[in-house]
């Protein structure tokens, strides 16, 4: 299966691995980040209001 087939959200993951990987983030970093941007995203689900939701930015 090549990745121009594959559902969206396995080709943005393909795409933030290689954008991780090649800026050299390393992983305990990336998977915090990631973190955050979950719970973002899982408040706009919640409360879907187009900004960033982040509480403590």
């Amino acid at each position: 299966m090549s990745v121009e087939n594959a559902p969206p959200e396995l080709q943005l993951a393909v795409d933030l691995i290689y954008l991780l990987e090649c800026n050299e983030i390393a992983p305990d970093v990336a998977l915090a980040a990631l973190e955050i941007v979950k719970r973002d995203y899982q408040e706009k689900i919640k409360h879907p209001t187009g900004s960033l939701s982040i509480s403590y930015l």
